[in-house]
C-alpha cells in the first residue's frame, strides 16, 4: 500500500467550486416516493424542502470514462487523490439557517476544510471535512453544511469490521422502515451515486468485504431527521449525525427517538440490535412545522 503523504493530500485544503441548480418539484416527489413520505400532497412549488433532501440536486455527473473502480468520480480533481481504495460517507452537520424552496434556484459553494490521517485496527484512514453553503439567488445563506468523508484500506472477503450489539434501547418514539435493493436502487439514482456497494453485491463481497449491498448513510440519516421533524412538529434548525456500523440489505432499521428541551436525540438499529447511525436534531424554538398552521 502506497504511504499516506499527508503534506501533499493537504494541498487541497481551501479547494473549492460552485454550483447551481433549482430545487425541481418533479425531482422531489420521485425522493417522496423512494421514501414513502407521509405528505406527498405538501411536495409543490413555494412548499419548504424537507430536511437533507437537498442532498438529491447539485448532482455531479463525470463521464464513465473518468469513473474509478468503486463507480465514484477519480480522484485528484476537487477531492484530494487519497490512495486508499474505500470511500464512505463517515457523518456530518448541517445548520439549518433559511427554509429552501421548492421551484427556488440555489447556489452552491463547495470548499474543502481539512485532511486528517489516523491509524484504527484496520490500517490507515483519511477524514476529508468538507464544507458546502447553500444560498439563494439574492445570495442569503440557507445551509450550512459539513461533511466528513473517511478513506480506508480494503478489507478481506466478507470481513468488514461491525458493532457489537447494543444493549436494548428504551425510547418515546419508534418507527421501523425496511429498504429494499429498489429503495437502494432509486436512492442511487435520483443522488446520480455510482458508488458500487449500494448496487453490485459481487463487488461488495469481493473488493469491499461486506456481506451485501450497503444502505446509503445519507439514506439513513435523511430517514432520522424526517422522522425528528416529524415528532416535533417543528422545523429543524440543526442536526448532526455520525454512522458507527454498516447496514447491509436485509436489515430492518428501527428509529428511536427521545425529546428534551427542543432536543431529539436518534438511533438508527439494525435488527441484532446495533446501532447504525446516531444523530442529534435541535428544533426552531415557536417555529411550527408550516408556516401556515
Amino acid at each position: 500500500m502506497e504511504k499516506i503523504d499527508l503534506d501533499y493530500l493537504r494541498m487541497w485544503i481551501g479547494k473549492s467550486r460552485r454550483d447551481e441548480d433549482v430545487i425541481s418539484c418533479r425531482h422531489a416527489r420521485l425522493l417522496a416516493a423512494t421514501l414513502d413520505y407521509p405528505a406527498p400532497e405538501k411536495i409543490i412549488a413555494g412548499e419548504i424542502l424537507p430536511p437533507l433532501w437537498h442532498w438529491t440536486f447539485f448532482l455531479e455527473g463525470v463521464p464513465t470514462q473518468e469513473l474509478g473502480n468503486d463507480g465514484h468520480p477519480a480522484r485528484g480533481g476537487f477531492m484530494p487523490p487519497v490512495a486508499l481504495p474505500n470511500r464512505m460517507w463517515a457523518g456530518g452537520r448541517v445548520s439549518f439557517l433559511s427554509p429552501v424552496c421548492i421551484g427556488a434556484t440555489v447556489h452552491k459553494q463547495s470548499s474543502i476544510l481539512s485532511v486528517d490521517h489516523k491509524v484504527g485496527k484496520s490500517g490507515d484512514l483519511v477524514f476529508v471535512t468538507v464544507l458546502h453553503e447553500l444560498m439563494s439567488a439574492q445570495g442569503d445563506l440557507l445551509i450550512r453544511e459539513e461533511q466528513d468523508l473517511v478513506y480506508k484500506g480494503s478489507a478481506p472477503h466478507g470481513q468488514q469490521s461491525t458493532s457489537a450489539p447494543a444493549a436494548a434501547i428504551s425510547s418515546q418514539f419508534t418507527r421501523k422502515y425496511t429498504p429494499t435493493s429498489t429503495t437502494l436502487f432509486r436512492y442511487s439514482a435520483l443522488t446520480f451515486n455510482g458508488h458500487r456497494i449500494h448496487y453490485d453485491v459481487d463487488y461488495c463481497r469481493e473488493r469491499e468485504g461486506y456481506q451485501n449491498l450497503v444502505i446509503h448513510g445519507p439514506l439513513n440519516a435523511t430517514m432520522l431527521a424526517g422522522y425528528a421533524e416529524e415528532i416535533s412538529g417543528c422545523r429543524l434548525s440543526s442536526f448532526s449525525y455520525r454512522g458507527l456500523s454498516p447496514a447491509l440489505l436485509g436489515n430492518s432499521i428501527t428509529i428511536h427517538a427521545d425529546i428534551l428541551d427542543g432536543c431529539i436525540t436518534l438511533n438508527a438499529v439494525l435488527d441484532d440490535g446495533a446501532i447504525c447511525m446516531r444523530a442529534e436534531a435541535f428544533t426552531e424554538q415557536g417555529s411550527r412545522l408550516r408556516p401556515n398552521e
